[in-house]
């Protein structure tokens, strides 16, 4: 599918709804994907409702594609519902460990991936957000997630009121490997990483933010190691609060 080429992230959207039926249509294209035994072990919260969205932005980091999109997607792994199938059905449900909560992430996250595709067949830009894992607690509460609902991820839906151009990507070789994993030695990183690192735009953001390297761009600005300490040990935390036993 050519689609799946001209995938590029959105982060300006017009004033313009998504009609119910079509929203329901890529929500149920979602519900088409692959998952664990069959379970469908996720849930999505759909926000449209402007003073709602206003309430999750900061959460999002106020980013303001949040408040601009017409439809903000929160997508849940949820072992809720099995589990209450199951306790209903006098079955002894054991779900609420890391094995399940690591299936219930796949299955949100090919759900969510079916959704996106979706959406842009139909004309539609998507951006993902990653800021759902670093406030999953807070996401929790404002959308008032029972136990065993974990938001995973979340996608702002829209009419594109850009077009960017297409983002990078490593080289094919970086990510395949042909049966086993063949690791790789200092010359072939520095091959893999060559072109990311030449583009204009790499050198802008480490001239920008005073570094040496892109890689220094990632460790020390984007995406910091006291940082990912912190959220890790919060998301931790909270997946416990959520039932999980890990």
């Amino acid at each position: 599918m050519e689609l799946l080429f001209q995938h590029r992230s959105i982060r300006q959207y017009k004033d313009e709804p998504i009609p119910k039926k079509l929203l329901n249509q890529i929500i149920e294209a979602g519900t088409r994907a692959s998952n664990t035994g069959n379970m469908q072990l996720y849930s999505v919260v759909a926000t449209r409702d402007a003073v709602k969205k206003a309430q999750l932005a900061p959460l999002h980091f106020n980013q303001p594609m949040v408040n601009q999109a017409p439809v903000l997607l929160t997508i849940c792994a949820d072992i809720n519902l099995f589990n209450q199938w199951c306790g209903q059905r006098q079955a002894d449900a054991g779900y609420n460990n890391l094995l399940w909560l690591m299936n219930a992430t796949i299955d949100a996250s090919l759900f969510a991936q079916n959704i996106c595709v979706e959406a842009e067949s139909h004309g539609l830009g998507i951006c993902y957000l990653g800021t759902a894992l670093y406030n999953a607690k807070e996401f929790i509460e404002a959308l008032e997630l029972p136990k065993g609902v974990v938001p995973i991820t979340a996608v702002v839906v829209g009419y594109p009121d850009q077009n960017p151009p297409l983002t990078e990507r490593l080289p094919l070789e970086a990510v395949m490997h042909d049966e086993t994993y063949a690791d790789f030695n200092k010359e072939r990183v520095e091959q893999l990483f060559a072109e990311k690192e030449s583009l204009a735009s790499s050198k802008q953001f480490v001239a920008e933010n005073q570094k040496e390297n892109l890689a220094q761009v990632f460790t020390d600005v984007r995406y910091k190691k006291q940082d990912n300490e912190f959220f890790s040990a919060k998301l931790l935390d909270t997946l416990r609060e959520q039932g999980f036993n890990l």
